[in-house]
């Protein structure tokens, strides 16, 4: 089964092919995009990929509006989140979602699992994310708020590890890295509160 991650974003503007492509240049001169669907003006999907010709991940550009394959994304993931915790990272993420217009879902191919692949991808992920008015979900994870916490458990039940999550309270996030297989951690989480033994960050300063 294909593996995506997606860029999210409430701006219609997109990077032209040359923009991006100069990005690769400057950082990750070993890869290169060419144009898959559409022009290299209006660009539908572009092919990341290593200057040997090892496919690293498609791009594709799905403009939201009515009709599109990008309202069918927005409405596939506001049905997944129907029973999403935290709810108020849920319910935050519902009024995001309803202002994208532009989801750029890069599909993960062979190259990605390498890491000069995966270095270049995620040099684009975060190029298109640092535009702003963005965030990311990837499938199996979740997504993210602007500042790139995760905000909702959409995680497998054995997962485990450190991670970097938020939790809205009062209009304020609170940052702070959990590990995802603690029972204590994870209980906290869903339960929209940061685990207590754990030391937050606000969003523009340390908690107390």
């Amino acid at each position: 089964m294909a593996y995506y991650t997606r860029v999210l974003s409430k701006d219609e503007e997109f990077p032209t092919l040359e923009e991006l492509a100069d990005l690769l240049a400057s950082n990750h001169s070993g890869f290169k995009l060419s144009v898959e669907e559409g022009t290299e003006e209006e660009w539908e999907t572009l092919l990341l990929s290593s200057t040997d010709e090892v496919e690293v991940a498609l791009l594709e550009r799905n403009p939201v509006f009515d009709g599109s394959t990008g309202q069918d994304e927005i409405a596939d993931f506001l049905e997944d989140l129907q029973d999403a915790k935290p709810e108020t990272g849920a319910a935050w993420l519902e009024e995001f979602l309803g202002d994208v217009k532009t989801i750029y879902a890069f599909q993960h191919l062979q190259g990605a699992d390498l890491e000069d692949g995966g270095s270049a991808l995620h040099a684009l992920r975060s190029a298109l994310w640092e535009r702003g008015d963005a965030i990311i979900q990837a499938d199996g994870e979740g997504f993210t708020n602007e500042e790139g916490f995760h905000i909702v458990w959409q995680f497998s039940d054995s997962v485990s590890g450190p991670w970097n999550m938020g939790i809205l309270q009062d209009d304020v996030w609170h940052h702070f890295t959990m590990d995802l297989g603690d029972p204590d951690h994870r209980e906290a989480f869903l339960a929209g509160e940061v685990p207590p033994d754990l030391t937050a960050t606000l969003a523009g300063g340390p908690r107390e």
